[in-house]
């Protein structure tokens, strides 16, 4: 499959801040540095005020900005090609018309003319990732004249396997890619840079349980280690 996308332009699109680091990052790294792909990520929210009771970015000013330089830091662990950072608001995906949300997606799709889209698994728990996959599919429908080819979605630790067992819409990867030490340090180290992301073991975000998760794929397809993936859409 990675041979496949050598030489692609790749839209990453992801709700928050760490999300681009989380499910995909180790692959991003191999794609950029192994397949010279040129990927750019897009980042919807801003990721952080959901954290108090009512949602007023100016007194979030100072973290905001933090959190905005720690973009910065994760991309350069990854080596994305280029970050667009945008400003919905955290957890709160549902307030806003979903057509707001593929305007977006579509202005960046038009810019930048992507042949592959990465995004979240529909299945997510977090409604944030729940609603920017609906936008990626309602901004990417197969029409004639739709150069995005191939749809791919990834886990986010933390947002995927807290589904309730009964839930119909779980992660059931049938893409997996091989993933190297040095793209899961990447991935580790670009999370660490998240001041207020990271977390310590067991949490699914600490940099042990990424590792796991990275092993746990790997044990599942005969590699050491290894991201997984849902294969949405692909037309050759």
């Amino acid at each position: 499959m990675l041979e496949s996308l050598r030489n692609k332009r790749i839209l990453l699109v992801v709700a928050h801040p760490d999300d681009e680091l989380l499910g995909p990052g180790a692959t991003m790294h191999r794609l950029i540095n192994e397949f010279n792909c040129t990927v750019r990520t897009i980042i919807l929210g801003e990721g952080i005020t959901s954290r108090a009771d009512t949602r007023d970015p100016a007194l979030w000013e100072k973290e905001l900005a933090t959190h905005r330089a720690n973009i910065l830091s994760a991309q350069q662990a990854i080596g994305y090609n280029s970050v667009g950072i945008y400003n919905f608001a955290d957890n709160r995906f549902d307030s806003v018309d979903l057509l707001d949300i593929v305007k977006v997606i579509e202005k960046e799709k038009n810019d930048f003319e992507p042949a592959v889209i990465f995004t979240h698994h529909g299945g997510d728990v977090n409604i944030d990732h729940q609603r920017t996959f609906e936008a990626v599919i309602t901004a990417c429908r197969p029409m004639a004249h739709e150069k995005v080819q191939t749809i791919i979605t990834f886990e986010t630790p933390s947002g995927t396997e807290w589904r309730a067992s009964s839930d119909p819409k779980h992660f059931i990867p049938n893409l997996f890619v091989e993933i190297t030490e040095n793209g899961l340090q990447a991935k580790i180290k670009g999370m660490e840079s998240y001041e207020f992301e990271k977390r310590a073991f067991p949490h699914p975000r600490s940099p042990e349980a990424l590792e796991i998760y990275a092993k746990r794929w790997g044990v599942v397809v005969g590699k050491k280690l290894a991201e997984a993936f849902m294969l949405i859409r692909s037309i050759n």
